[in-house]
């Protein structure tokens, strides 16, 4: 990506200093400082708030096609640049490469259907009388202000950002301040390339001053939120003040449920994926492994074999299947959840102790409802293995929390499954599959503390950003009797 045009800056159409000053980007494998960026305040997204709504109109009136190729190319800069692009998601998330890779893969497909949606309908002709024509269409809010995660930057962003300026609207991108280049520098230079029109997006690396700025702004008309439910509320509550749209995607504590006629090899292979993949820092990793209580000792054992397997340390450097979590702060998160749920009673059969950020696939079962494993958002590489006796008592266990985004059921007969899954309290579930699957052409999203029933993805984004306008015209003013 070179780095010497953004180097400590932020980018509204041009790469500009940012009052807040610069922050540095750190390879969590090893410490070391990868570059340094912008770091927005308050005045910052004040100024790129105003901007990117003067910018907003005429690009929502440019002629469509022409918008259309722009998300084509930027497509296509990602192709050509996926060597370089692969490479930084790895060494500023931890990331192994092929995580990496599918993100790459995913912003582009992002890219191609946003350039699909220029050319679908937008509106119905409504039911009227006489020379009436009365229409719905759908208008663009404005401007757009997203705010996406670690843990997937450069997916997570354009998640948000390739349906928002597809639809019309301007966008102001606070990438997380960890995450800053695969979050949002990565996509200023490529639409840079492709030619969006100056203005219309903004990429301001922030903290939580910038964030509420952006959540406040007079000028922003609706907020994307992507991260934790404890950040979510605090966003949700700013931009209903605000009576501003809001979307959240927020947490999960997800279920995978294994039933007794489960073939195990596949439910291990399942399992392993939802837990440990990313280091288990996805929103949609399996915080619970229910398991029936008759397989469940076979499947504990054999999670824990493949667990003492995977090797784990540098992704950059090394092939390895878990590389490190994003801060020391998490890891002291993940070992205090286990340490605290091994002290009450559950058992550890891998793993367990971090070594620094590395923190190895981990094992624990006889996990009860009271326990924290079973309780919080883990955001780690742990299995925590609950047993039950029946399916109501699998349908009570997963619905036993203020989560509900993703579950999994594993299963022989898909009739059982699909009567599990119409029981549970989630946006997604699974029967025969896992709990971590996005890709994109469906509509994404929790309910409860995982999002307050929005949703990203296919049909869903002219649902998030857009609204719908009624507009009739007739050849002349009605007589009214008053």
């Amino acid at each position: 990506m070179g780095g010497a045009s953004w180097s400590g800056h932020g980018w509204n159409g041009q790469w500009i200093a940012l009052k807040g000053g610069t922050i540095p980007v750190i390879e969590p494998a090893t410490g070391a400082e990868l570059a340094r960026v912008g770091l927005a305040n308050a005045a910052d997204v004040r100024a790129s708030a105003v901007q990117a709504a003067k910018a907003q109109e005429n690009w929502a009136a440019k002629p469509f096609l022409e918008r259309a190729a722009i998300f084509r190319r930027a497509a296509a800069a990602v192709e050509r640049r996926t060597k370089e692009l692969t490479e930084w998601i790895v060494r500023e998330t931890g990331a192994i490469p092929p995580k990496a890779m599918f993100e790459v893969v995913s912003v582009i497909n992002h890219l191609y259907e946003a350039a699909a949606m220029l050319t679908q309908p937008r509106g119905l002709v409504l039911p009227a009388d006489g020379s009436v024509v009365s229409l719905a269409r759908r208008v663009p809010h404005g401007v757009v202000g997203i705010i996406s995660p670690f843990n997937f930057p450069f997916l997570l962003s354009s998640r948000s950002l390739a349906p928002a300026l597809a639809t019309g609207n301007a966008v102001v991108l606070k990438p997380d301040p960890r995450t800053p280049v695969s979050g949002g520098i990565m996509h200023a230079l490529i639409f840079e390339e492709a030619g969006l029109p100056e203005g219309v997006l903004h990429v301001l690396p922030g903290d939580a001053e910038a964030g509420e700025a952006l959540v406040t702004d007079p000028d922003v008309a609706m907020i994307s939120f992507t991260g934790s439910t404890a950040v979510g509320r605090r966003v949700g509550e700013l931009a209903g003040r605000n009576l501003k749209k809001v979307a959240l995607e927020l947490g999960g504590k997800n279920s995978l449920i294994i039933l007794n006629d489960a073939d195990l090899d596949a439910a291990v292979s399942n399992g392993s994926w939802a837990s440990w993949l990313h280091q288990g820092q996805i929103c949609m990793s399996a915080g619970r492994h229910l398991v029936h209580e008759k397989v469940a000792d076979e499947y504990v054992a054999r999670m824990a074999k493949k667990a003492k397997n995977l090797p784990v340390g540098n992704p950059h450097t090394g092939q390895v299947a878990l590389g490190p979590l994003i801060t020391d702060k998490q890891t002291e998160r993940v070992s205090r959840i286990v340490r605290d749920s091994i002290d009450a009673g559950a058992r550890l059969h891998a793993g367990g102790t971090a070594d620094g950020r590395f923190f190895p696939a981990t094992v624990i079962d006889k996990v009860t409802p009271s326990m924290p494993a079973f309780r919080e958002e883990i955001f780690g590489p742990v299995v925590s293995v609950t047993t039950f006796a029946n399916d109501d008592e699998a349908v009570q266990l997963a619905n036993d929390t203020e989560y509900g985004l993703s579950a999994g059921i594993l299963t022989a007969s898909i009739a059982r499954g699909k009567r599990i899954a119409d029981r549970l309290r989630v946006g997604l579930v699974h029967v025969n599959d896992q709990t971590v699957n996005d890709d994109g052409f469906m509509p994404m999203g929790g309910r409860g503390a995982s999002g307050n029933g929005s949703r990203h993805g296919g049909p869903a984004n002219w649902d998030e950003f857009t609204q719908w306008q009624w507009l009739t015209y007739r050849d002349e003013p009605p007589p009214y009797p008053l």
